[in-house]
């Protein structure tokens, strides 16, 4: 049944959203004039032809793992190539419609996270960090820290708030017996701890603490005004923190920082079994917050510059641009047609990944 959830729960959560992409696109060729012959839902082979609209044929196709906005070709274009009539509209218009569909995408995140904060509130953070970890054998642990403190001030920090980082104080303070000021049942106490070395299993630190923590912050109902700020907030947020992990793998790859493993990278398979797991994990709030994850990534992936993506073809219109020459149509096909087919394969190896992953019964978030 569970498995059956999973199925169900992401097409409709990757309908929803390839729907609303491709949409971004039809909607902004339609207010332009562009000429349009299909609306499809899915990759070729054709699977129905749902109906046709003003000319436009609207379609499902077999391959769920996208969808299309298929502009008219002229006599002498490649069918194949798909933009046609996109190709000859103004340069800005190319733009417009093409960063289109990854702004839906934003936009869903954005609704979905609005929406949420209505539905549950808005955490208000308050002063202090609270303790959910403390390591054996470590600093925190032999100055008398237990889970459930709130420590509010270390040293000379002032007041922490939400945003401190509490790393450098442990490295400014290596090996000093400094206060750590904390709030213990509603009671404010003054411990006495020195930062240093600890080691616990997987987790260890040459200058630290020896605990973990998390925000100190109660949830209050959001008017709309105050949801729909802090939906925009979350989907800079995320998207941000998107970009951020992906420039760090990047830089690991060529040698600028320390390498990972992956950006976190997962293709059809992992991502409907990670739909099973945030639903049963997470209910169904939990449903629609993965729901908005995949949107941003959506709207961030398809906005770089890899040949067949969105971001490529609007660099190919910007570079038309300051070139002021057009680009042959030939050459821009097979870049695109190649990075196409590069797709499909690193789709094809990250899926045989994911079901290795599902055999083994590893869970998609690595726990």
């Amino acid at each position: 049944m569970n498995g059956i959830l999973s199925i169900f729960g992401f097409l409709i959560l990757l309908g929803i959203l390839v729907i609303a992409h491709e949409l971004g696109h039809f909607l902004t060729g339609r207010f332009f004039r562009i000429p349009i012959d299909e609306f499809g839902i899915g990759f070729p082979p054709q699977a129905k032809v749902l109906g046709t609209r003003n000319g436009v044929k609207y379609t499902l196709n077999w391959l769920p793992i996208g969808g299309f906005v298929r502009f008219s070709s002229n006599a002498g274009d490649n069918a194949n190539y798909g933009i046609g009539s996109l190709r000859e509209a103004p340069i800005y218009q190319r733009i417009l419609v093409l960063a289109a569909g990854p702004f839906m995408n934003f936009v869903v995140a954005a609704v979905i996270y609005t929406a949420i904060a209505l539905s549950i509130g808005i955490p208000v953070y308050d002063n202090g960090l609270v303790v959910n970890q403390v390591f054996p054998d470590s600093p925190a642990q032999r100055a008398g820290l237990v889970v459930q403190d709130i420590v509010l001030q270390i040293g000379n920090s002032g007041v922490i708030t939400h945003d401190d980082k509490i790393g450098p104080i442990a490295q400014q303070n290596l090996g000093v017996a400094i206060p750590m000021v904390i709030l213990r049942n509603g009671t404010e106490q003054t411990l006495t701890i020195t930062p240093g070395p600890w080691s616990y299993q997987k987790s260890s630190s040459k200058a630290g603490f020896g605990f973990g923590y998390g925000n100190n912050s109660h949830i209050e109902a959001a008017s709309v005004g105050s949801a729909l700020t802090h939906g925009l907030k979350t989907t800079v947020l995320v998207a941000g923190s998107m970009l951020e992990g992906l420039s760090t793998w990047l830089k690991g790859l060529l040698g600028l920082a320390p390498k990972i493993d992956s950006a976190g990278m997962t293709g059809i398979v992992g991502m409907a079994r990670g739909t099973g797991e945030i639903i049963a994990r997470d209910g169904w709030l939990g449903y629609f917050n993965w729901m908005a994850i995949i949107s941003l990534n959506l709207a961030v992936f398809n906005l770089l510059p890899i040949p067949a993506l969105d971001g490529s073809h609007i660099l190919f219109a910007v570079v038309e641009f300051v070139r002021r020459k057009r680009i042959p149509l030939e050459y821009e096909s097979r870049v695109h047609f190649a990075g196409f087919a590069l797709l499909m394969l690193l789709m094809v190896i990250v899926t045989v990944s994911d079901v290795q992953g599902w055999v083994n019964g590893t869970s998609v978030f690595g726990k």
